[in-house]
């Protein structure tokens, strides 16, 4: 079970183990402070260690909210056996992915080049430097201790074969992204566009929606290209791939019916079984895609999951100084998604009406077996309100003050379970993220309240985030910011402050936009092929100097940045310094 910060710093004599993590704020590295795997901060002092040790490093990577992460906590890292031979054998580190995604990506790029396959929790080997010698994620306990052993022997024995395979496996994550500058001038053609929307209207499942196959993910940044493609060409089968995608994500179980907000991913082809966990950057990038599908359609099922997701995070994601957390657990009471399903006897206990609760479990496809796993059920849609209306003879408002009389009702039960773990710590490009989620959703909804918390956190970023040279920092916990920021955390901050000068008019936030850009072209920018790094000069140099050039859950911030550049370009008429 996930625990936050403050549930994993009680006194230390409450616990048998103790180790180097109880100094961190990262609630994904407290949940390991109690480990008997004496567990270290990536940095310095752990890289000295296993030099001086002549040890080989572990590097676990994982977050809080992640249910596989706690699963190979509770098998393994809370194991004493498998904690004896970590700790006589090597020096683990703990990294939060969240927190030093610059860590991450190295590690991963070379589990991706191992073994085909990413994930995590994410365990590296590698060389006291640093240099990863393999990769994988997660491993049941004794899988886990058959590669321990194997990789203690391979230090014992062949130690020459680990250097070998650390600097093949180094070029290779350092070549992954090489680009050649061409210096020729290409034309992108409208052609070149319908080639782009076309093949990417051909990967989604126009049944069910999203990409063909499981599991689904929402990827927001691919349907507003789709958008902005219809927008300039009138392609109609990029809108219908856009539309259908929207329709059964708000009606599945990805989507929380009752409080709003949507999960990581659908386990499924339907959207159906979601893994549970909530993250910050979807909602915010869903929020605006949803914004901008409703100033198109002027849908009012888009409206309603605008409002029904800003209502959950200001609820449960938004800290007193207007900062925004960064996910809620999968788990509670160590169970995936217990916290937001139902059995049909407790629906008829939260809805004494029987007739009420017939209508509430026909509207979510709640049965007495149960349309998930143990006889449970996950709230879901299959019909419009219309349909069912027809189908029970019911009005339109009859039904909906059924539904609504019932949600709160379930709410109500629901808010005494124990709740999934928060992390809360702030992140600044996924507060950039949600920021310009408010944003968008202002402008399509005209809701002062979503303009006034836009405002709110964006000047928390200014006030807590921002330094005085404009460099920014990438956490916030415990009233301090820390860690030095990567470039998504400026290219989404640009993002955002260029939006919410675009709604206010307000000159000050297209002065903070530029400075922050100004800060990235001379601290961030490779002159060796006219891409960003995603690290800044200042930062101390890992294994490879990556670039963030492929969109994925969240845009590249490569990508944001040349749009970044390109609106200042036209706002500030080319002008350079």
């Amino acid at each position: 079970m996930c625990k936050t910060n403050s549930q994993s710093t009680n006194s230390h004599s409450e616990h048998e183990h103790t180790n180097a993590l109880i100094d961190e704020s990262s609630p994904y590295l407290l949940q390991h402070a109690h480990n008997p795997v004496d567990w270290h901060p990536w940095g310095p002092e752990a890289l000295e260690k296993a030099e001086k040790e002549n040890k080989l490093l572990i590097v676990s990577i994982g977050y809080a909210a992640c249910h596989w992460c706690h699963v190979m906590e509770h098998e393994s890292f809370e194991d004493s056996l498998v904690a004896e031979i970590m700790n006589e054998h090597f020096v683990p580190i703990k990294v939060d992915k969240e927190e030093r995604p610059d860590i991450d990506d190295v590690y991963m790029t070379a589990c991706r080049l191992v073994t085909g396959r990413s994930g995590w929790p994410l365990n590296a080997f590698a060389l006291p430097n640093g240099k990863p010698v393999w990769a994988g994620t997660y491993f049941p306990k004794d899988q886990w201790l058959s590669i321990l052993e194997q990789f203690k022997n391979l230090k014992e024995n062949d130690y020459a074969s680990l250097e070998e395979q650390a600097e093949k496996l180094t070029a290779g994550i350092q070549s992954q992204d090489e680009i050649n500058l061409i210096e020729a001038e290409e034309e992108f053609t409208k052609e070149d566009l319908n080639k782009i929307g076309k093949r990417m209207v051909k990967q989604i499942d126009l049944k069910e929606g999203g990409r063909k196959g499981a599991p689904k993910f929402p990827m927001p940044n691919n349907y507003e290209f789709l958008l902005k493609y219809h927008h300039l060409t009138g392609d109609q089968d990029a809108f219908d791939a856009v539309k259908v995608t929207l329709d059964k994500m708000m009606y599945g179980g990805i989507y929380d019916q009752l409080g709003g907000g949507f999960a990581r991913y659908s386990t499924d082809e339907i959207w159906k079984a979601p893994h549970f966990e909530k993250m910050m950057y979807d909602n915010g990038q869903l929020v605006s895609l949803y914004a901008q599908a409703y100033k198109l359609t002027k849908d009012p099922e888009y409206k309603r999951i605008i409002e029904e997701t800003l209502t959950w995070v200001e609820r449960e994601m938004t800290s007193d100084e207007g900062g925004f957390y960064s996910s809620l657990d999968a788990d509670s009471e160590g169970e995936e998604g217990k916290f937001y399903v139902w059995k049909r006897s407790e629906i008829d206990e939260a809805i004494p009406n029987k007739e009420k609760a017939d209508v509430f479990c026909n509207y979510y496809n709640v049965t007495s077996g149960g349309n998930w796993e143990h006889d449970n059920n996950i709230l879901l849609r299959k019909q419009t309100d219309q349909e069912v209306a027809k189908e029970r003879e019911l009005s339109i408002a009859e039904l909906q003050s059924i539904i609504n009389e019932g949600k709160a009702s379930l709410m109500s039960v629901r808010n005494t379970r124990e709740r999934p773990g928060l992390d809360d710590k702030i992140l600044t490009s996924w507060n950039a993220i949600m920021l310009k989620g408010y944003i968008d959703a202002y402008s399509a909804l005209q809701n002062p309240d979503y303009l006034k918390k836009a405002l709110t956190n964006a000047n928390f970023i200014v006030s807590n985030m921002k330094q005085g040279d404009h460099r920014l920092d990438r956490n916030y916990k415990n009233g301090k910011s820390s860690i030095n920021g990567f470039l998504d955390d400026y290219a989404l901050t640009i993002d955002a402050f260029i939006a919410l000068y675009q709604v206010t008019f307000d000159e000050q936030w297209i002065y903070q936009a530029d400075e922050l850009n100004r800060y990235v072209v001379e601290h961030f920018y490779n002159k060796e092929n006219s891409m960003f790094n995603y690290t800044s000069d200042i930062d101390p140099p890992l294994v490879a100097r990556k670039l963030e050039i492929g969109d994925n859950v969240i845009p590249g911030s490569n990508s944001i940045m040349a749009r970044n550049l390109r609106y200042l370009g036209e706002l500030y008429y080319g002008e350079d310094g």
